[in-house]
């Protein structure tokens, strides 16, 4: 099997950093990859436990609680930081949902008025209105932004429930534009970020196997290793799109 077969996956604190079913991204990743004959290798990585910059092709960090952002996110600045910077430079696939969202940006301010340093990856920042502020929850659909490579992007629905209002700073790019739902903050119609392959998000739900054509592309991306992105060979996706209907339902679309 060549190279180009092959699909390494790092999970980041999947035993704390996995709330509203985040891990069913790494599932439908890996399924969507071993279908098409690859291999796809998955590596967890906890609290202490160093990240090799070239080791992976793709990165994905689930959302939690603030409880549980904040036992990881001193690991996360000091142990992997420097490495997740060079990997996304490098162009290696990450996504980041909702509290991994929260902590690849500058920093994240809790309801508490605590903030958290964050890795600075995306020019973004979040801050929480504080005790008693209404959480932005329900069902999304969202207009993913076309790529730099000609990409049409498409549809992308999910379910949000944070409490964070995250703001875009003038080098960051949207990773969508919502038609119903709240998105990053509720004010500006954004919905998470795009850094060259890295990709933040507020869409719980699991958000992939709802949105086969964007896991596709991130499997895709991760493939080209900074060459030619590859056409995969499609799949059955009547179940997918099924799910991604009713979402769509869900959401008022």
């Amino acid at each position: 099997m060549s190279e180009n077969q092959r699909l390494r996956i790092a999970h980041l604190y999947p035993r704390l950093m996995n709330i509203y079913g985040d891990r069913g991204n790494i599932m439908a990743l890996t399924r969507r990859a071993r279908a098409r004959g690859m291999d796809a290798d998955v590596t967890e990585l906890g609290a202490g436990d160093a990240l090799a910059a070239g080791a992976f092709d793709l990165i994905f960090a689930g959302g939690a609680q603030d409880r549980e952002q904040r036992r990881v996110a001193d690991d996360l600045r000091t142990v992997k930081g420097d490495s997740l910077r060079e990997a996304v430079e490098a162009g290696v696939v990450m996504l980041a949902v909702c509290g991994g969202y929260q902590l690849f940006g500058a920093h994240y301010t809790d309801a508490t008025g605590a903030q958290l340093p964050g890795l600075g990856l995306f020019d973004i920042w979040t801050e929480h209105p504080g005790a008693g502020a209404a959480r932005l929850v329900g069902n999304v659909v969202a207009e993913l932004e076309p790529g730099d490579d000609g990409w049409e992007g498409g549809t992308l629905v999910g379910f949000e429930n944070h409490g964070g209002r995250t703001m875009l700073g003038p080098g960051a790019r949207p990773l969508a534009r919502v038609r119903s739902g709240h998105g990053n903050n509720g004010r500006d119609g954004t919905e998470g970020v795009r850094y060259k392959n890295a990709f933040g998000t507020y869409l719980h739900g699991s958000l992939l196997p709802k949105n086969p054509r964007f896991a596709d592309r991130l499997i895709a991306l991760a493939l080209a290793r900074g060459g030619d992105v590859p056409d995969l060979a499609p799949l059955d996706d009547r179940l997918e799109q099924a799910a991604h209907d009713a979402a769509l339902r869900l959401g008022g679309r």
